[in-house]
């Protein structure tokens, strides 16, 4: 049962960032792609109806994590509290800059916020890249499962480690520019004109720096945590994740520029899903590695809840994502097609 929720929770992960992961690109790209208060109007329409249900895969993910790993959710939020303090008024900023963009018509007004969301955006992705690197590399756990990291200290991996490192850096980089590439292909998709021109034009640009930190992640992660290499080459099915990732890189690029917007987003959403699910795949059967004292990390069998109610949890939890699909793929037909300036959403 631990394996089996493990990957549900990965599952929901990878959804909230292929997800929520466009709407945080669109907000980085947002002053760049956009010249005009008009066409930034313009690109929050493409994220405008969507965003905040987006946002409801992380909320499933984080109270998924709660009932099947109750002692990695213990563990982590309290060790990583700066940072989640830090995230959580991130989404905030995103979310007030959305709606109150257009509650003033003045001229500073619009402006301000504009750059707040693209700010606020552009903080979340290096942010969510470092978490990602604190728990591939592992934090400095004791007996009673506790640790806490300042910020940072000697930007070292080993030793007393901080929330930021030189690999942690190069991670939220990455993570970063994938999300821009990401967002930047979102809002070609969903729009015409000069604002497609220039989306398609930067991703074009962001795509060779997403390639490059890839192979760059790729061997740091190796040489951080042996134990990802370790479990690909005990099993060599699990290459099949890398795969999906370059495939989807290699793809992207293609479908860039051949300018067919759909499928280079498709193998943007392939590129992210198959970078996660190599990180899963690598660090498993640990849900948070020790990076000071191995027998004191967190695997999914000494974090995970009773097997009885995890076997029950199983049964509603297939229920709730039945329903919240169900939820996303009428969402999603009703908003599909592109987005012009007119009457809907006048909000945004």
């Amino acid at each position: 049962m631990g394996t089996i929720w493990y990957c549900l929770v990965a599952i929901m992960i990878a959804a909230y960032v292929v997800f929520d992961g466009f709407d945080v690109g669109a907000g980085i790209v947002h002053l760049l792609v956009a010249k005009s208060p008009e066409e930034r109007r313009l690109v929050l329409r493409t994220i405008g109806p969507v965003w905040d249900g987006n946002e409801v895969w992380l909320l499933a993910a984080g109270g998924t994590l709660y009932f099947a790993f109750p002692a990695l959710y213990a563990s982590g939020f309290s060790g990583f509290y700066l940072p989640l303090m830090m995230v959580l008024w991130l989404l905030i900023l995103r979310g007030i800059a959305i709606e109150f963009r257009n509650a003033v018509d003045n001229p500073v007004w619009v402006p301000f916020w504009d750059a707040v969301f693209s700010l606020a955006s552009l903080l979340l992705a290096i942010f969510y890249g470092a978490a990602l690197g604190n728990v591939v590399r592992g934090v400095p756990l004791d007996a009673q499962n506790r640790f806490f990291e300042p910020l940072w200290t000697n930007f070292r991996v080993g030793g007393e480690t901080g929330i930021l490192d030189w690999y942690t850096v190069i991670i939220g980089v990455a993570a970063f520019l994938s999300l821009a590439l990401h967002g930047g292909l979102w809002v070609a998709l969903k729009v015409e004109g000069p604002i497609q021109q220039r989306a398609l034009a930067l991703a074009r640009r962001i795509w060779l720096l997403v390639a490059v930190f890839t192979a760059i992640i790729t061997l740091a992660t190796f040489a951080v945590q042996p134990h990802v290499w370790h479990n690909l080459s005990t099993y060599p099915l699990g290459f099949v994740f890398p795969a999906i990732a370059l495939g989807g890189l290699v793809a992207g690029r293609w479908f860039i520029s051949r300018r067919n917007e759909l499928r280079a987003f498709l193998a943007s959403c392939a590129y992210l899903v198959g970078m996660l699910t190599s990180v899963v795949f690598g660090v498993y059967p640990y849900v948070l590695p020790a990076s000071t004292r191995p027998e004191f990390a967190l695997t999914i069998q000494n974090a995970k809840a009773a097997d009885y109610g995890l076997r029950v949890g199983l049964v509603w939890w297939i229920i709730g994502m039945a329903l919240a699909s169900g939820y996303f793929v009428y969402s999603y037909r009703n908003f599909a097609g592109k987005v012009q300036v007119g009457a809907e959403h006048e909000g945004y």
